[in-house]
């Protein structure tokens, strides 16, 4: 394990902007012939979350939600990896390590971090190669055992 760093959730103000420009010029394919999803995701439903992402999310409020939290980066195996490390200021606390899965996000976590440090425990809680704020390999072979390897490092 590398060098650990500070982190703090800053998207600027233009890749939020770019997004949103992004999904305003997506170019729509002809709807499914169902109306179930037997054909994929219905494209009315995926128009109605591209619009939600592009004018209602309010991702000011989740990066300040997140914020609260300590977040941390170090190297592992070559990938910079992003972590909320939350230390509950328990005398004998118990680390306890909380990960997502495919899809997914520390997002997730938010409404337990606070009630288990409550209970005395320090949470970790990475993100995944390749998600949220983690850096992508480069290379293959980061699969479930490697990165129970990994998350054993930060512990």
């Amino acid at each position: 394990m590398g060098q650990i760093n500070p982190f703090r959730i800053a998207v600027p103000d233009a890749d939020l902007d770019d997004l949103r420009a992004r999904l305003a010029r997506t170019r729509w394919p002809d709807a499914e012939c169902v109306d179930d999803w037997t054909q994929g995701i219905p494209l009315a439903y995926t128009r109605e979350l591209a619009d939600y992402w592009a004018n209602d999310y309010d991702w000011r409020a989740r990066e300040e939600a997140l914020n609260r939290f300590d977040h941390y980066t170090t190297e592992i195996d070559g990938v910079d990896i992003h972590f909320i490390h939350q230390r509950s200021g328990a005398e004998n606390s118990f680390p306890l390590l909380i990960t997502h899965g495919w899809p997914g996000s520390i997002v997730e976590f938010g409404k337990v971090i606070e009630p288990l440090n409550a209970h005395g425990f320090d949470v970790v809680c990475p993100s995944l190669p390749g998600y949220g704020f983690s850096a992508k390999p480069t290379s293959t072979g980061w699969g479930v055992e490697k990165i129970a390897t990994a998350w054993d490092t930060l512990m």
